[in-house]
């Protein structure tokens, strides 16, 4: 028997399968090092992982050994259990796992319940819940451990490296096995390897790691994408404009950029003055904006500008044309009263559902409304705000059918936003289009227009 917690989340079977994994995982991990300190052991879009700081490193003859071990638990069809706990309990718990002091610290501070989960009398873990009841629900032959990469403790560079073990978990067999055979085909159709034999695009080491050169063949594909693009967008009201590639710090001081994303700006010092090397648009659109006098019969205005952007990368996560230190953006931005919201908002769904149609990608999207978290300090601007701005995406998302689920934590520090999920020919889903809705940048640029009493 489950007990459960009140603060125990609704998830999906599977997700509950492959949390269950995790703790599996773990437990094996344990039998085989005894003394190994344990981090944290989510579920990912595939599958599972646990961190792990181990005496040695782990091969791929260990993941064998591990994934037997933990076939012998599904088998024994251990039960989860799970209880709070209170602070005091759970650190003499995990008083030999330091990672683990760490986050109960952690939620201690931010006054959020603990609660513990023990897999039959193999294994116990500090955790939220959301597991199946017992070890007899999870497919035996629908798992494997996939893979070994190295992940900093809470993904800071300056803490300790852990080992973290990967782990593939579907529904049943015939699911794992398509899930290869998908992996198989992605590696037959990789961009990196085609772009290179199509000679589309290059990757220079003297130029810079993430700084993509287009090649001739790859400038026909990339100026037949932006002139489609500006017919989509010149027919809906939209102006073209060009923003210079640098601007003055000052300018994202201002937005709140240069706080945020502090460490993934280029700067550029001039010989009198700092610039910034612009990481998006937006700003320099608003200043644009301001330059002319509108009134609320010229609303709404939009600008359209496919313009190269620049965020300092970490190495280690670029990859092709997927992630990269330059990237040219589509980028569209409209000032509209609140009034406008919900016809724009279908105006610019309609055009990026005509783009991906065209690219055959329309089947089974979805479109994730992006609100804030539980953690205020992360977001700029006033509660009013922010609840006028979900509000009017979420009412404009429900006026166009959009299929859409409303997702915390992933708006932009400034606004809430749609973003809509795609997937390519063999099915991998990749965020593709954003349409964000921003009440806070224009009050931080003083932007306004005069409304039918002559009134800002």
């Amino acid at each position: 028997m489950t007990n459960k917690t009140s603060s125990e989340p609704e998830v999906s079977s599977l997700d509950k399968i492959r949390h269950s994994l995790a703790h599996l995982l773990a437990a094996a991990v344990l039998k085989e090092f005894p003394d190994a300190k344990l981090g944290i052991g989510p579920t990912v879009e595939n599958g599972f992982y646990y961190d792990f700081l181990l005496p040695r490193a782990i091969t791929p003859d260990d993941l064998k050994t591990l994934e037997k071990t933990m076939r012998g638990f599904v088998n024994k069809k251990l039960p989860f259990s799970g209880r709070e706990v209170t602070t005091a309990e759970a650190k003499k718990l995990f008083a030999a796992q330091p990672f683990k002091l760490d986050l109960i610290n952690d939620f201690t501070a931010e006054d959020k319940k603990l609660t513990v989960y023990e897999t039959g009398d193999v294994f116990m873990d500090l955790c939220r819940g959301g597991h199946v009841e017992n070890t007899s629900e999870i497919p035996a032959d629908g798992f494997k451990l996939d893979k070994i990469a190295g992940a900093y403790w809470r993904g800071d560079e300056k803490n300790q490296q852990l080992q973290r073990i990967y782990g593939l978990a579907f529904e049943s067999k015939e699911a794992l096995k398509d899930h290869e055979k998908m992996v198989e085909e992605a590696k037959k159709r990789d961009h990196r390897v085609l772009g290179k034999q199509l000679k589309l695009f290059t990757i220079s080491d003297l130029i810079g790691a993430g700084l993509p050169l287009i090649q001739p063949k790859g400038m026909i594909i990339r100026k037949a994408i932006e002139d489609y693009l500006w017919e989509l967008h010149t027919g809906k009201g939209y102006s073209r404009v060009w923003t210079p590639h640098i601007a003055k710090d000052s300018l994202y001081v201002t937005s709140g950029h240069a706080a945020k994303f502090g460490d993934e700006l280029f700067r550029v010092q001039g010989k009198e003055e700092k610039f910034i090397l612009k990481p998006m648009n937006c700003p320099h659109h608003m200043q644009i904006f301001t330059d002319n006098q509108f009134s609320y019969r010229d609303m709404p205005v939009r600008y359209f500008e496919p313009a190269t952007v620049y965020r300092d990368e970490k190495s280690g996560e670029l990859s092709g044309l997927t992630r990269v230190r330059s990237i040219t953006q589509d980028d569209g931005h409209l000032f509209c009263r609140v009034s406008q919201i919900e016809a724009e908002v279908k105006t610019i769904s309609g055009i990026i559902k005509k783009f991906y149609a065209t690219m055959g990608m329309l089947d089974n999207y979805w479109v994730s409304l992006s609100v804030r978290g539980d953690d205020r300090s992360k977001y700029l601007g006033t509660d009013e705000n922010w609840h006028a701005a979900e509000s009017a995406l979420e009412e404009a998302a429900k006026a166009d059918g959009l299929p859409y689920r409303r997702i915390e934590g992933e708006a932009a520090f400034y606004g809430p936003k749609l973003d809509f999920m795609f997937k390519d020919a063999i099915g991998r889903q990749w965020q593709l289009a954003t349409i964000q809705c921003d009440f806070n940048l224009p009050e931080r640029f003083d932007l306004s227009f005069a409304n039918e009493k002559g009134e800002k």
